[in-house]
Order: C-alpha cells, then sequence, then structure tokens
C-alpha cells in the first residue's frame, strides 16, 4: 500500500483533488473531519479542549462551537499550539487506524489522508509521498471569500499566518496547480495517479 499525504493553502483545492483521486481509485480520509470529530462531546479531545480554552467555547447544548474556538485561537500561537497539542494525537491515532484498516482490505491500494497543516505539524514525514495543491493568491483570496464567507482582510489575515506555497514546494513530491479550468486540473491529477500507481505494481 501506498501512503500519501495531500495538502495545500487555504482554497488551493484540495478537497477537488482529493475527490478526484478518489474516483480514480485511491482510498481517502478528510483528516479535517477526524478533527471535527474529536472535538465532538463524546470526542477524544472534548474535555481537555474544554478545561484549556473554557465554556464560552461552547453552544448552549454543550458543543464545541468550532467559529469561537477558532477565534480564541487566531492570531494567538501559543493558543494554536496548545490546541493542536490536545487534537492532533486524537486525529493522528484515527489517521493510524483507518490505514491500518485499509492495508489489511487492500493491500495494493493508494491510501489519500487530505489535511490542512500536514508539513507545519510534521506528520508529512508519515508518508511515502506528498501531493501539494496550489493556485494564485488573488485566486486563493477570492476562493476563500466565496467558499467561507469572510471579508478579504479576513482571508489575508489567515493567510499571512500560514506557511507560504513557496515554502511548501520545498517538501512536495509532486504539485498539482489549480488556478486554471478544471479540466486542466483534472489532467494534472489523472497523469499523478498513473505515476503513483507504479509505486503499487
Amino acid at each position: 500500500m501506498l501512503k500519501v499525504g495531500l495538502t495545500g493553502g487555504l482554497a488551493t483545492g484540495k478537497s477537488f483533488v482529493g475527490r478526484a483521486l478518489a474516483q480514480l481509485g485511491c482510498r481517502l480520509l478528510h483528516a479535517d473531519e477526524l478533527g471535527h470529530v474529536a472535538l465532538e462531546p463524546a470526542g477524544e479531545a472534548y474535555q481537555a479542549v474544554v478545561r484549556a480554552f473554557g465554556p464560552g467555547i461552547l453552544y448552549e447544548d454543550g458543543r464545541i462551537d468550532r467559529r469561537k474556538l477558532a477565534a480564541v485561537v487566531f492570531g494567538d500561537p501559543e493558543r494554536l499550539g496548545r490546541l493542536n497539542a490536545l487534537v492532533h494525537p486524537a486525529v493522528i491515532a484515527a489517521e493510524e487506524r483507518w490505514l491500518q484498516e485499509v492495508e489489511a482490505s487492500d493491500p495494493h491500494s493508494i491510501a489519500v489522508v487530505e489535511a490542512a497543516i500536514l508539513i507545519e505539524t510534521g506528520s508529512y514525514k508519515r508518508f511515502q509521498k506528498l501531493i501539494l495543491t496550489v493556485c494564485t493568491d488573488s485566486q486563493q483570496v477570492e476562493r476563500a471569500m466565496k467558499r467561507d464567507g469572510l471579508s478579504r482582510e479576513e482571508v489575508l489575515d489567515r493567510l499571512r499566518r500560514q506557511m507560504s506555497l513557496d515554502e511548501k514546494r520545498k517538501f512536495a513530491d509532486y504539485v498539482i496547480d489549480t488556478s486554471g479550468e478544471k479540466e486542466t486540473t483534472l489532467e494534472q491529477v489523472r497523469t499523478l495517479y498513473a505515476e503513483l500507481r507504479k509505486w503499487t505494481a
């Protein structure tokens, strides 16, 4: 089985590329969804996160309001690091369980884990290959505004706090440029899939 990480900057098309790889036959896991599960009331990180950041991050029914939590840690590297330290062990453990299940059921598969901060956390080292999605700065801004309902300033602020795409390129085995038409991106994905297949033959 080939273990592949899929990452990229804000609104660079990670999910689109992930879905395209899945349609071609890869097994796909969205790590961000595992993070959401970990923060649910029954999740592994719930109690520790509430203790760390207080009841102000909760909805009335006791669930964590992820937007409030994001507002609390955003712009504060120390608090963000604390949150990541509480959530990531649960996410990584769930990823590893999934990878083991995939390998047991389909030893010749390509298992792709899509995650936003694989490089920043050092998690990319757990994968044999790393794919990076990129597009222009202006496209990141426009796409994020449209997708997340954020203002231009909010998006620019987030981008300033992220590792740059140029820096991320240094870690990537493959780069998919999503700045063109969707079909152009899909052509790149099909070429990449054929390349990845060679490693599982």
